[in-house]
């Protein structure tokens, strides 16, 4: 499932494509995803300039003039691909669920082979209560963000820490493959109880999250099955998992101690693959 940086990486490529660009139509090419989409959207929409693109944990907010906000949630599955005027465009796929197009003649489609997806059109003014916002937790890149508030979010949680970083209300936008690599690079158990992670373990984990969420943009975040960046390209940063995906494996930090043995392990938390080095993590 995208995550924070695969939706900010397609925040990013759909920036230069639609904002200051007018709506002219949305071709709408099935009933909706995991939710029907709103009734009448291409007319809503139409001959409305893109202000602003925006996200919020794993959602992008493409804002409107007219005050209006299509809220959309990639799913499991879900790309947006830009097409610009000029581009050799492929065939409709039969996943384009929604084909936007703007007065300049730049096309994005929304693909979704799996239809875990979902778009609204909201009203600027509700967008923070909507059901889909209205309780999530804080961004984990924003300014305030840090190992005090970290504490405060996790000192009552008696579940393990890998699950409360999978809590969207605990914190917005991580999901397992970050929360694998964040808890490696702040050498913490993902079995430890989140309420023993406090003063300086906070520090470490809300430092280590960061930092792989900042990595991870850079390298235009993971592509694993589906994702793809708005231009078709790949993400790079499943070249950089230190833990995720590598079991039996040597850490970095093991291959660098010349370790003979591979350190990451697999196991099974709430449903969810995770992977830690057994060495460096405690």
């Amino acid at each position: 499932m995208p995550e924070l940086p695969e939706v900010e990486t397609t925040r990013k490529g759909l920036i230069p494509a639609l904002v200051g660009e007018t709506f002219s139509k949305v071709d709408v090419r099935s009933s909706g995803l995991r939710f029907p989409f709103p009734r009448n959207l291409s007319s809503k929409i139409q001959n409305r300039r893109v202000i602003s693109i925006n996200r919020r944990a794993k959602y992008l907010l493409i804002c409107l003039e007219g005050d209006l906000v299509l809220l959309i949630h990639l799913g499991m599955s879900g790309r947006m691909r830009v097409f610009i005027k000029g581009d050799k465009i492929p065939p409709i796929d039969k996943h384009d669920h929604l084909i936007f197009r703007t007065l300049c003649g730049t096309e994005v489609r929304f693909n979704d082979a799996r239809r875990f997806g979902a778009l609204d059109l909201v009203s600027a003014k509700k967008l923070n209560t909507h059901p889909l916002i209205c309780d999530l937790g804080p961004e984990p890149l924003s300014e305030s963000f840090n190992g005090t508030l970290l504490a405060e979010r996790i000192i009552e949680k008696k579940t393990n820490i890998k699950a409360a970083l999978l809590d969207q209300k605990t914190i917005a936008g991580i999901g397992n493959i970050y929360a694998c690599e964040a808890l490696y690079y702040a050498n913490l158990s993902p079995r430890r109880a989140a309420y023993t992670i406090q003063g300086k373990r906070a520090d470490r984990l809300a430092s280590s999250i960061q930092g792989v969420l900042k990595a991870a943009i850079k390298a235009g975040g993971s592509s694993l099955r589906d994702f793809r960046q708005s231009d078709g390209g790949l993400g790079y940063f499943q070249h950089q998992f230190a833990v995720y995906g590598r079991e039996g494996e040597l850490c970095p930090r093991c291959k660098a101690a010349n370790h003979n043995q591979g350190c990451v392990n697999r196991t099974v938390q709430n449903g969810r693959s995770t992977f830690y080095c057994s060495c460096w993590q405690r």
